[in-house]
């Protein structure tokens, strides 16, 4: 399929904007990048060129963005093929900019919001038909230039070509890996994540009661569990307690009711007193870990004990587990069966509500996250059958990929190509 973007206006020169427009550019595409004032979007493509890692493979490429406001220059979207609005998460803010797309774009334009977890339906409720057949989310991660994963979410209005046409160009142009997901809070990739974090958070807490380390928890969940090195509290000093806390909020408003994260939304006591005094993370010079420079010039790390309130030097701890250890009747493995194996049930119940299949969830999680399997490839690997015994041991829910799997004459999610679907039948995978 030969491509019909060439080129793409950009609302919102922010991180995820100013990300989204450099990756186009370098892929010598024709970029218009907006914002609400000249000295916003000056800073926006400031942090194209000069970041520390920049955002361009090659400075020159800048030439192929042009800039401007709001005010001055929105008509100009009317010459772009594919308008991404990439502003900051508060619907209204959103509704008032897709009112001004609408007014301004070409026929047959493609239109997305990079929304991390607004629904569609929310965003576009009230706009006019026309736009409701050419608009969907793009939703990017972040760095843009970095990270693989572009889920892909359509409204019910939304045209099959709309999505055709951009799936293809965010593949073959972005070299983007496209995930198609569902129109539901946080889709895919935030919605199984955030699980894991605020999951990860309230059991963390029980088991610092115990006496379990914050450095022991991030060790037995990250290559244990074939996730990145900062495991869980380096992960969320890396987004931010501000962050954890707003994706809670907007979880406990738009879950379905009966969803099991909904216990898990609000942060624990000891990380709202870190978030009401400002102690976030990386952002803020610390959080759960800081890196504290000396006198002499030699920076140490250290971490903050949540029990008394007070920094410590940062103790390094190795675990050598795998997956398996979910099974295990021990320490570490309660600890990753109540947050790990927490997770993958939880996904497991997700089809088809969030996706139709195992095979976008797992690609969003790797692709997304930095998983070294998605969900399913995990129950795989540890045999789905075992973790199917000790639900029943423990006398909780099967979730329902789980069940369906048992009902079938199967014994894996995955057997080469082909994938189990929801009706318990091997599909093959599509690219």
């Amino acid at each position: 399929m030969n491509n019909i973007i060439k080129s793409i206006a950009v609302i919102g020169s922010g991180t995820m904007g100013s990300g989204i427009a450099a990756l186009a550019a370098d892929k010598d595409c024709k970029v218009l990048l907006l914002d609400i004032s000249a000295e916003a979007v000056a800073k926006g493509k400031d942090k194209i060129v000069n970041e520390r890692n920049p955002m361009l493979s090659n400075p020159e490429k800048i030439k192929n963005i042009k800039t401007g406001t709001c005010e001055n220059d929105f008509h100009k979207i009317a010459h772009y093929d594919w308008i991404c609005e990439a502003v900051v998460e508060k619907i209204d803010i959103k509704k008032d900019i897709f009112s001004k797309i609408e007014k301004y774009r070409s026929d047959n334009s493609f239109v997305s919001s990079n929304t991390s977890g607004i629904t569609l339906k929310d965003i576009t409720e009230g706009l006019p038909e026309r736009l409701l057949k050419d608009i969907c989310i793009t939703h990017f991660f972040n760095p843009v230039k970095v990270m693989k994963l572009c889920e892909l979410i359509p409204g019910e209005q939304t045209s099959i070509n709309v999505i055709k046409e951009i799936s293809n160009f965010l593949s073959t142009v972005m070299g983007k890996g496209v995930v198609y997901g569902k129109d539901t809070v946080n889709f895919i990739g935030n919605r199984i994540g955030c699980y894991f974090m605020l999951k990860g958070l309230h059991e963390g807490y029980h088991a610092r009661s115990k006496g379990i380390s914050i450095e022991q928890i991030d060790a037995l969940l990250s290559k244990p569990m074939g996730l990145p090195p900062t495991g869980l509290y380096g992960l969320i000093d890396l987004i931010g307690l501000d962050v954890m806390h707003s994706v809670g909020k907007n979880l406990e408003l738009n879950l379905p009711k009966n969803d099991v994260g909904l216990p898990f939304v609000k942060l624990p006591k000891d990380e709202i007193d870190m978030f009401s005094n400002n102690q976030l993370g990386r952002k803020t010079g610390g959080g759960f870990y800081r890196v504290k420079k000396l006198e002499t010039g030699e920076k140490i790390k250290e971490t903050y004990n949540l029990n008394n309130k007070e920094w410590h030097s940062f103790k390094k701890v190795t675990n050598e587990k795998n997956f398996s250890i979910m099974l295990e009747s021990s320490t570490d493995g309660e600890l990753a069966w109540s947050i790990m194996g927490a997770t993958l049930l939880y996904a497991a119940d997700l089809i088809p509500e969030i996706a139709d299949n195992i095979f976008n969830i797992d690609r969003a999680m790797r692709w997304g996250f930095a998983w070294r399997k998605g969900p399913f490839e995990m129950l795989d690997e540890i045999g789905p059958n075992l973790i199917i015994d000790k639900c029943l041991k423990g006398g909780m829910k099967v979730p329902k990929m789980l069940q369906v799997l048992n009902e079938s004459n199967y014994d894996k999610f995955y057997n080469n190509n082909d994938y189990l679907d929801i009706l318990g039948e091997y599909k093959t995978i599509e690219n």
